[in-house]
């Protein structure tokens, strides 16, 4: 029983490895031009090998050439994916950065009642206003009933709380953003709304309170701004600076250095500070509250 499944075998042997002649002919003339030996185990070796090397080969591309980006369902190149999570996390912050910043102009417009600046210019980037058509001299109407308002609230608790608001301002300690000479003061009847202090070139402009920067860019008309909102409904604003330190959303203290006077704007003629106080949207005289 044993000899019948060894002579299977090596009749099995014998078939894989009995040659066989591939013949390549001249179907006209009959004449032999190429011709091969080859057995079953030489055929199924070769087939295998080619499998291997295909399957190689297709490993390799896969692997190491861009062609694995246009398999579906192959994981990609992962550095290239995280350089684009990257990049999209950095659109999604410039989007949110710029929503912020539009919401902050508003804020500001709100803070400052009609964002007029020194002579005629405008604290806003959009169509400046005709402050010479107004008019600010009152009627013979308007003069008598602000007299009778006047007479009739001389003791009137409201105008006693809006002394007491003035008179907390006049105890807060402001720090003096620069040393040097005033050379244009306080006028709102000309439309100045501030003062023009003159100092060496590239000094340091500092904040005369603590406060929040609320607005840090530039203008055509006052170059370098930065904005300051303080408590007690208190802004002041800093013009015509050649670099400014401070980005909007900033906290800074009294006295921090928030940039460089400088000679920016085309309403600059010399390097200067142009420094403006404002209390609940109406400008008041920085030289009532400090000196420089």
């Amino acid at each position: 029983m044993t000899e019948l499944p060894e002579k299977r075998r090596q009749k099995l042997v014998r078939k894989l490895r009995h040659k066989y002649r591939l013949v390549v002919m001249n179907d006209e003339t009959f004449e032999e031009r190429y011709s091969f030996k080859l057995s079953r185990l030489n055929l199924f070796t070769f087939a295998g090998l080619t499998v291997i090397g295909l399957i190689i080969i297709t490993t390799f591309v896969i692997a190491f050439t861009p062609m694995r980006e246009y398999i579906p369902g192959y994981a990609g190149d992962l550095k290239t994916r995280r350089n684009l999570v990257a990049l999209a996390s950095v659109i999604d912050s410039l989007e949110e950065n710029a929503r912020q910043k539009d919401l902050l102009i508003d804020n500001i417009k709100n803070v400052i009642d009609g964002r007029v600046g020194e002579k005629g210019d405008t604290l806003s980037r959009g169509k400046k206003p005709d402050l010479n058509a107004v008019s600010l001299t009152p009627s013979a109407e308007e003069a008598r009933f602000r007299n009778e308002v006047e007479e009739q609230d001389q003791y009137n608790l409201s105008e006693t709380a809006r002394s007491d608001n003035f008179s907390e301002i006049s105890s807060y300690h402001f720090f003096t953003p620069m040393k040097g000479k005033v050379t244009t003061t306080f006028n709102p009847a000309e439309r100045h709304f501030g003062i023009d202090v003159v100092a060496p070139k590239n000094e340091a402009v500092k904040s005369t309170l603590d406060g929040t920067v609320i607005f840090a860019g530039w203008t055509s008309e006052t170059g370098h701004v930065i904005q300051i909102q303080h408590s007690n409904n208190l802004l002041s604003v800093y013009k015509h600076n050649s670099v400014l330190l401070k980005k909007e959303g900033e906290k800074v203290n009294a006295g921090d250095p928030i940039a460089i006077t400088g000679n920016s704007g085309e309403l600059s003629t010399s390097p200067h500070l142009h420094f403006e106080l404002w209390f609940e949207g109406k400008p008041i005289d920085p030289q009532a509250h400090m000196v420089f």
